[in-house]
């Protein structure tokens, strides 16, 4: 059975749960808890998302199915009350990406939270060489976790440590990229569409392209699609939940 199979049975909430009354809604939400799918907006925390609900459901517990980066937009799946503890198996699903990662040039962080500090010439890339290179990291690959990255040493995040300029060893970590598509490049532009198993960076998928085509890479843009079996067309805007709760029947 794959990790999207194991939670096809979570019912998210649907049009009979916004006719109830928000007191309802929120007794609901706490007592036998809810599943939301939410389509994060850029800048967004994934915590700052879960604290709406909490805020505008009045919830005491509620959880998320894993971080997205504030630069990042798409799929984020959140529980609560008692429905936190199908978060685990939620967390270890398959996810698919689709963004934009810039070749020929560099940054620190891999995506646009530091400031280009490399170019390069891409005038010699083809199609062909770049579908060549993509097939380096597709399937089973070991992959160093970035410095800017949450991953802690010693209890502390590596990206605040990466912010004062420190760089330390990283322990590769074996994931799974089981599609890795790209488009059409523009300009310096290159779509993609990644699908792969937890724990998978995919601003280090994009540098590491970059330096396999020897120009170097960044992740532009980054929007999450899926989760499991659960899609982002699905999704809830945080605007449009926090419109329909802010008045309290």
């Amino acid at each position: 059975m794959t990790a999207g199979a194991e939670v096809k049975i979570i019912d998210v909430v649907g049009d009979d749960f916004w006719q109830l009354s928000w007191q309802e809604r929120s007794e609901k939400a706490n007592k036998e808890g809810i599943t939301i799918l939410f389509d994060k907006p850029k800048e967004y925390t994934s915590a700052r998302l879960v604290n709406i609900v909490k805020k505008f459901l009045n919830v005491n517990k509620a959880g998320h199915s894993g971080t997205l980066d504030p630069k990042a937009t798409g799929l984020m799946i959140v529980c609560t009350g008692k429905r936190t503890k199908m978060l685990n198996g939620l967390l270890g699903c398959d996810k698919e990406y689709e963004g934009v990662m810039i070749l020929g040039e560099k940054t620190k962080s891999f995506d646009s939270e530091t400031e280009v500090f490399e170019k390069n010439d891409i005038s010699h890339l083809t199609p062909e060489s770049i579908s060549e290179a993509v097939k380096a990291f597709t399937g089973e690959i070991q992959q160093v976790p970035p410095m800017y990255s949450a991953v802690k040493h010693k209890g502390k995040p590596l990206y605040k440590m990466a912010r004062k300029g420190e760089v330390l060893e990283r322990a590769p970590k074996l994931v799974n990229v089981r599609v890795f598509e790209t488009g059409e490049l523009t300009g310096n532009k290159l779509t993609f569409r990644v699908l792969c198993s937890k724990g998978t960076y995919i601003r280090s998928l994009a540098s590491d392209l970059g330096d396999k085509l020897g120009t170097g890479a960044y992740l532009k843009e980054l929007r999450r699609t899926k989760i499991g079996e659960f899609d982002i067309k699905y999704a809830l805007h945080a605007e449009d939940f926090i419109n329909m709760n802010r008045s309290r029947e």
